[in-house]
This record gives C-alpha cells, structure tokens and sequence, in this order.
C-alpha cells in the first residue's frame, strides 16, 4: 500500500507543514535497483587509537571511492558546516578504543563528519566483542552501543547507523585481522543499498568464521576446495584465505551454485524472499500449503526454480523436503508463518496451538530431522529463520504470535553454536518491524500510521528489505555471523 504521508512530505507544502507542526519528515531510501546498485559518493574511513588489520583492503573492495581523512572543499581541515563534501558513507573503526579516554576520540572523529553525510548515508562503527578478561575495554566497547542507537535516532535523512562488532575469539586482538576478514560480506551489506531498512543494530561477526577453515572444525574433505581444518593455520593465514574467498565471489551472484528452500513463499515477504535469492544465483524451491499451489507454481517458473506445495506442519514435511533435493541444501529459510490474534482472555486453545505449530514447532521438527539427515552442506549451509519485533517486545491481542516468535529467537541463540560445530551450519534469525504488505494495509489507519512512524527513519518496510537481509546471512561468505536476530524496523522504538 502506498505511503501517502511519505509522499506528501516530499512536496513544498508537505516540507512547510512538518517544518511548523514538528511532524516526521521521512526521506525516501535508497534500495537496490539494477541501475543503483551502490551507494552515490565516497566513503570515509576513520581510526579511533590502533587500526584494525585488513580493514582497510576491506573497504577498498566495497567499489566506493576511499577517503582517509575529511576536508572542506577548500582543502582545509573539515569543520562538518556547509562546504563539506557528502559522504556516502563513514566507517569508524574503533576496534582500539579501550577505556572512556579512548571514547572522547570517537566523538572527535564524528562530530565534525555527521552534517556532511549524504541523505540516504550510511554510518558504521566497528568494536569489538567486549572481554570479560579487561573490564574497562569491555565498558569503552559497550559504550558504543549506545552510542550508536543513539545517534541513528538523532541523524535523520533516511541515513542508517549501526555497530560491527568483530569477534576474535580465543586468540585475542591478535585475530582482529580474520575477524575483518570474515566481516567483508556483512560490511558491503551495512555499506550498500541492500540495508536501507537496518538502522541501530549491532551485528557480531566472528574470526572462526563457518565454512572459512573446512566448514569450522570439520574434517577438511567434507568442506570447500582447498579447505584446511580448524587449527592448520593461524590467524593471518585464516584472514588471508577469507579475503581471497571473499576476492573469488562474484558480487553481483554471490549464491551462485547454491540451492535454497523457502518456506511460506507463495507471497508477501516469502515470495520476495525467494525472488532476491534467485537474483543472487540461488536455485529455489518453493514451498507453501497446497491450496497456494498456483501462486507457488507460477512463482517458481518464474525463477526457474521448483515448487513444492506442502504443508510444512505434516508429519513427513521433513522428508518430503529432503527428497525433494536430494544433492543436499545450502540454504533453508524458515519464512511461514501465520496470525491467530485474540488477546488471551478470548483465545480458544486451538488458536493457539496452531500459532505454536506453524511458526515455531514445524521449524524445530524440520530442522532436526534435515541437520540428522545431513541435508544441510557442511560449510555453506546457511539456516535463517522468520521472527519479528512481536517476539522482542510483544503485542496487544497476539500472545500466541509473539510467543512464537520469541522462542525463534531462543531457537537461533541456542543452536546457532552447536550446528556450526557438528554440522558446519550457522543459524540467524530476521526480526521484521512494520512491513507493507497486504496483511498490514488491512490494519486500521491510525494504527497503521503509528506502525510506520514509530522508527527512526518514520516509514515502513518493504518485503525486499527483509530479503536482502535473508540474503546476506545466506551468503558463504557470511559465515562468520552466526546465532544472531538482525532487526528489519528502521530502528523501531519498540523492543530492546
């Protein structure tokens, strides 16, 4: 359903209007498009105290013009006032900042930078995982935290901030390098238009990234070509292999070769799900409930893939999807899902059980039967489930929903260390905030309209927002996040 407001707001009487009465001026966003597939302008990178190894070969490889140091267009030092160039983009790498000394140079940095950001512009920070061994790093890095919430609520201009953190695991800072390394896919992400909807999250991504080092432990004949077990090499020689893998992939078909089911895809979000999956080079099998079977049929000729009409609460759902790719998978999305909303005092128990089953209870059951299987490829294999901003901070009327959709979360959390061990599989989860769809045009207008304005960048959600996201942690490259609920909401005001 089209956002009137949004329209309104970018006409001269619209601007004057929110200009008197202090309404949110929501700026339209930047999403991918095959005639924009990159951020307008260059990047800037910055370093807080010591530079993270390899960062900066990361950076160079994103296709935006690098910058090192912010100038006027005089060529004086920049002030951030008027003058300034617009920057795409600003990388602040804090991975140094080590105490509350260190954090006055954070605001040294983007104090001068923040009114040169383009509308549209992208503001990331990188820490570090905080140490429980260090005390005062660990209270400096979780200070950029707030820090970053805080400033995506202030920056406006449909402009995204968020927080990656770099996760060196037992080796320490001495890692830093692999954990840049296997941050590439997740940095091009957070510095694209393929994250248009991200704002306010912090995203960890790990040195031993899955499917880096013979699929994260795993014998190395099981793995990806040339794979070595964990421990063969050491943390330069992790990095070096993820930046030459990362150099390898196609970046305009990074799933090329992979095979993916997505279940709930006949529309709405599981249908775009399915279709920018497709684009990045992905075969998809498409699943849905049998009475869909047109949609699902039409759907997949489209992308040339298959369709399998199931209903994913069956008894043999599992197998049937087991046979239905008997190669094996490197993606299974989790995607269906329904409402049954009463609020509890009026909800019969089969409401609530079919919420439970379908959303969370056929995740389970398919998900251990095809890990048991091996229907997952050890190191590509990719796990990501639906959740939603419901599950972090609850909703009037859907008890059963918001249930379901926590324990997804729990799920993920849970498993995500334990699959990437024995199966070389991660598991994340999506957190979708307020989406237009057809389902929510349908939900009255002044609840609506709260909907999409209760974010910092005062809009709603696409479904594609939520498939690039998919489609990102999908990736083989992006085996280094794992266990996570990335939230698609523009920053909600709601939940944690």
């Amino acid at each position: 359903m089209a956002d009137r407001y949004l329209r309104f707001t970018g006409t001269a009487p619209g601007r004057f209007l929110t200009r008197r009465l202090g309404l949110p001026r929501p700026a339209p966003l930047h999403r991918w498009s095959p005639e924009r597939p990159s951020l307008d302008g260059p990047l800037l990178r910055l370093t807080v105290a010591a530079p993270c190894p390899g960062l900066a070969g990361v950076l160079n490889r994103t296709g935006l013009p690098v910058r090192t140091e912010h100038r006027d267009d005089d060529g004086t030092a920049g002030t951030g006032h008027r003058g300034s160039a617009p920057y795409a983009a600003v990388v602040v790498d804090a991975t140094g900042v080590d105490g509350p000394d260190a954090l006055h140079e954070v605001h040294a940095a983007l104090h001068p930078v923040v009114r040169s950001v383009a509308t549209g512009g992208r503001i990331v920070v990188l820490g570090t995982a905080p140490d429980p061994a260090d005390h005062h790093r660990a209270a400096a890095q979780q200070a950029l935290e707030g820090f970053v919430r805080s400033l995506g609520k202030e920056i406006g201009k449909g402009c995204t901030v968020n927080l990656l953190r770099l996760d060196p695991g037992a080796a320490g800072t001495a890692a830093l390098g692999a954990a840049a390394a296997a941050a590439e896919s997740t940095l091009h992400f957070l510095l694209s238009p393929k994250s248009a909807y991200v704002s306010g999250q912090p995203i960890t991504v790990r040195a031993d990234a899955v499917g880096a080092e013979g699929a994260d432990g795993a014998d190395g004949a099981d793995g990806p070509e040339g794979a070595q077990p964990a421990g063969a090499g050491g943390p330069s020689d992790s990095a070096s292999d993820a930046a030459s893998a990362a150099a390898a992939t196609d970046r305009t078909r990074p799933l090329a070769g992979t095979t993916a089911l997505v279940t709930g895809c006949a529309r709405g979000i599981g249908e775009a799900v399915a279709e920018t999956l497709a684009r990045d080079g992905a075969r998809v099998v498409c699943l849905d409930i049998p009475s869909a079977d047109s949609e699902l049929t039409a759907l997949a000729g489209r992308l040339g893939g298959t369709a399998l009409p199931l209903d994913i609460t069956a008894p043999e759902a599992a197998d049937r999807i087991a046979a239905a790719v008997p190669g094996g998978l490197d993606i299974l999305v989790h995607n269906a899902g329904i409402t049954r909303d009463r609020r509890l005092a009026n909800m019969a128990a089969d409401r609530w059980d079919q919420v439970i089953d379908v959303n969370l209870g056929s995740v389970l059951r398919v998900t251990d039967r095809l890990l048991k299987a091996g229907a997952l490829r050890r190191g590509t294999g990719r796990i990501i489930a639906t959740a939603s901003i419901a599950g972090i901070a609850g909703n009037a009327g859907q008890t059963n929903y918001a249930a379901s959709k926590a324990g997804i979360i729990g799920f993920t959390r849970s498993l995500a260390p334990r699959a990437a061990a024995e199966y070389g599989v991660t598991v994340n989860a999506v957190a979708p905030g307020f989406i237009e769809t057809k389902m929510t045009a349908a939900v009255p207008l002044l609840i609506r309209e709260a909907g999409r304005r209760m974010n910092s960048l005062a809009q709603g959600g696409l479904p594609v927002d939520v498939a690039e996201t998919t489609a990102w942690l999908a990736q083989p490259a992006s085996g280094g996040v794992n266990g996570q609920t990335v939230r698609v909401c523009g920053q909600s005001l709601l939940g944690a």
